[in-house]
Order: structure tokens, then C-alpha cells, then sequence
């Protein structure tokens, strides 16, 4: 039998890293285990930008938690002394009325956020990068910018083994139980003994678990690089971390060009190709391209020139496109972070916290309540 740990924690992508980290703080004694490499490109945490914004248009409860992400971020920064997020400013364009608009305006009028209401003359003038129609406003907060994924998961991971955290590479898992004694964690290199398990798993969570009675669908995500044909209107400083609503209820999302990621980054925010995360087709697929040549043909005609990348992500998608972080309903030792639906990488430095509090306390401070498992049974 293996050694013995106060909380095992099963997936080490963004969520899984920042749990380890946020343990080693308080002295626990942890085990990080992971199927692929720390960090690695298989899942959802790479790409080499996540947006992280303040004005939340999917509900406003996400507000007080991305607010108290933002602040762990700079402070993970510090004390790593590295740069992980690049404050940029997050630009949406849409109707007024409109989801991506509308409830960005919503949050930013909830909690008093710093923000400005462009109209659509003055959009033009201001970010002339865009082509959209006359109905369209412009909605700017400074709050906002991106995250260098691989970066971030790694600054978790060493800050944790540093602490004294024994984090585990190319170990798969290959079963569990839990019991009122306590887990025990198989994998395929041994086996395993804690007080408390976390599930991070991401894509691979209902592999893992298959007893959580609330289905997740994994989707296939394109990420596209393109040369813009005027690469000097896309630099950072030039543009901001920007969402655009398509009118056909999808959303289009991008970043501004970086020294160390040649090329303007964007994707389409909606639910892709529902995939098996083992099987899932990472080569490129008929229309792939396009739909991203599309979106820039249609709303970004300078930033449209050659091809330079084409990757896959995942996403892993709750039934409501909410995050789920709660305790297992059978088994008070553990408890799962998943679901995050293609918009929660910006939590991980919050959710490490809420995952630990969870882990050592039975309880959280934050106000995590609306992503409970409890509403799939209303």
C-alpha cells in the first residue's frame, strides 16, 4: 500500500494545479496526480491566452468570484515574479440588447464596474479593426485582459511542489473508492491512501466519475492563428481581448498578437463537435478553417491572411453552461470541480481556494451556492 495523504487531487490542468498550490499553503499534505504531462496541451489549459473578464455576461453571480480572481492572480505574479496576465482591457460588440452586450452591461451596472458604452460611430472610430453592422455598440471594460494558460498552470504546480506537494506525471488513474475511513486511489503505477479527494479531471470527469447523476458533454474547440494583412492594428496595445456576437447565436472571441505567439488568435465560444476526450480528432477538419475565415471575412477583413495554426481544445459542458463545484452527492470525502463550459480557466486561482476550503473545512466562504449540484434536482 502507498503512502498516505491528507487530500489526493486527481487532475492537474488549471483547477488541479491551483487546488495542489492553495493545500501546500495551509500544510496539508498532498498528492497531484495527472494523466498527461505539467502542464500539457491535451485538455482545456493551453493555447497560450485565456481571457480573464470582470463584466460577466453569462450572470452576475460570477462577479465576487472573478473579482477575487483577478487580485490572485497579480499576487501569484508577485510571487513568482513572472508575467501571467496582461491587463488589456475586453471590448464587446454586439445590440445593446443582446446577450454578449446586454449582460455585460447587466454585471457592470450590478457592481459598479468601470466601464464605457460606445455607439456605433464612435466604435468605428476607436477600434476601426471591426466591420460590424449599424446596429451594433461597442461596450468596453478596462477590468479584463488574458492569461498565459501554460504559464499559469506551471507557476501552480512549482509554487506547490515547493511547498511540499508531490505532484505526479503520466499517472493515470485507474479506479478509487471512498469510504467513511477514508479514499484509496488506484493508478497505474500504484496505489494510494488520503482523508479527502478532489476531482479536476476537465474533459476525462465522467471517465473518472460515473456516479455523479448529471450528464457533461465534451465538445471539440478550434483555436485558429492567422498573419493579418495589417499586423500593426492587432499588436497588443493596439486592441484589447474582444467578444463579437455573430446575430446567429454564436460568439466569435480573440486576443491581441503577442511577440511570443505569432499571429491573431481567435474561436468561436460556442459548443463544438461533441467528442470522446481519448479519440477526439486533434488534426484539422473539413470547415475548421473557414469558420474562423468567416468570421474575420465578415467583421475583421484586415486581420484575414494566411493560416499559421489551426489546435483543439476542450470543452466540458454542464447541462446549463455553469460551472459544478460541490461535494460528490454519495460520498462526503470527495468533492469535484467540472463542468467549467469552455469560460472557467479565469477561476482557477479562486477555485484552488474554494477547492482547498472544501478539502480541509467542509466549507467555503465564497459564494459558490449557484454552481451546486443541488440545482439539477429542482
Amino acid at each position: 500500500m502507498g503512502k498516505s495523504y491528507d487530500v489526493i487531487v486527481i487532475g492537474l490542468g488549471a483547477m488541479g494545479s491551483a487546488a495542489c498550490y492553495h493545500l501546500a499553503k495551509r500544510g496539508a499534505r498532498v498528492l497531484g496526480l495527472e494523466k498527461f504531462d505539467i502542464p500539457h496541451a491535451q485538455g482545456s489549459s493551453h493555447g497560450y491566452s485565456r481571457a480573464i473578464r470582470s463584466t460577466y455576461y453569462e450572470d452576475p453571480d460570477y462577479v465576487p468570484l472573478v473579482t477575487r480572481a483577478f487580485a490572485m492572480w497579480q499576487e501569484l505574479e508577485a510571487e513568482t515574479e513572472q508575467k501571467l496576465m496582461h491587463v488589456t482591457g475586453a471590448l464587446y460588440l454586439g445590440p445593446v440588447g443582446g446577450d454578449v452586450v446586454g449582460g455585460s452591461l447587466l454585471s457592470a451596472r450590478k457592481y459598479n464596474l468601470p466601464h464605457e458604452l460606445m455607439d456605433r460611430a464612435t466604435l468605428g472610430q476607436r477600434y476601426p479593426q471591426f466591420r460590424v453592422p449599424d446596429n451594433f455598440v461597442g461596450l468596453l471594460e478596462q477590468n479584463a485582459g488574458f492569461i498565459h494558460p501554460e504559464k499559469a498552470v506551471a507557476a501552480h504546480a512549482l509554487q506547490a511542489m515547493r511547498r511540499g506537494a508531490e505532484l505526479h506525471g503520466r499517472e493515470a488513474v485507474t479506479g478509487w473508492t471512498a469510504e467513511k475511513q477514508g479514499v484509496t486511489v488506484t493508478t497505474d503505477r500504484g496505489t494510494y491512501q488520503g482523508a479527502q479527494l478532489l476531482f479536476c479531471g476537465g474533459a476525462w470527469t465522467d471517465k473518472l466519475v460515473r456516479d455523479l447523476g448529471v450528464p457533461l458533454v465534451v465538445t471539440r474547440q478550434v483555436l485558429a492563428w492567422f498573419w493579418p494583412k495589417r499586423p500593426e492594428l492587432f499588436q497588443l496595445g493596439r486592441i484589447p481581448v474582444w467578444a463579437l456576437d455573430r446575430l446567429d447565436g454564436t460568439t466569435h472571441y480573440g486576443f491581441p498578437m503577442m511577440a511570443d505567439n505569432p499571429g491573431f488568435k481567435l474561436a468561436r465560444h460556442n459548443r463544438g463537435l461533441v467528442s470522446d476526450p481519448d479519440t477526439v480528432e486533434r488534426s484539422p477538419l473539413p470547415g475548421d478553417e473557414e469558420d474562423c475565415r468567416q468570421a474575420l471575412r465578415t467583421n475583421i477583413p484586415e486581420a484575414e491572411g494566411p493560416l499559421l495554426a489551426l489546435r483543439i481544445c476542450l470543452y466540458t459542458n454542464s447541462p446549463d453552461l455553469n460551472f459544478i463545484v460541490d461535494r460528490h452527492p454519495q460520498h462526503e470525502r470527495v468533492t469535484l470541480a467540472c463542468g467549467f463550459s469552455g469560460h472557467g480557466f479565469k477561476f482557477a486561482t479562486v477555485m484552488g481556494e474554494v477547492l482547498a476550503d472544501l478539502a480541509t473545512a467542509g466549507k467555503t466562504l465564497h459564494p459558490i451556492g449557484f454552481l451546486g449540484l443541488g440545482r439539477f434536482r429542482n
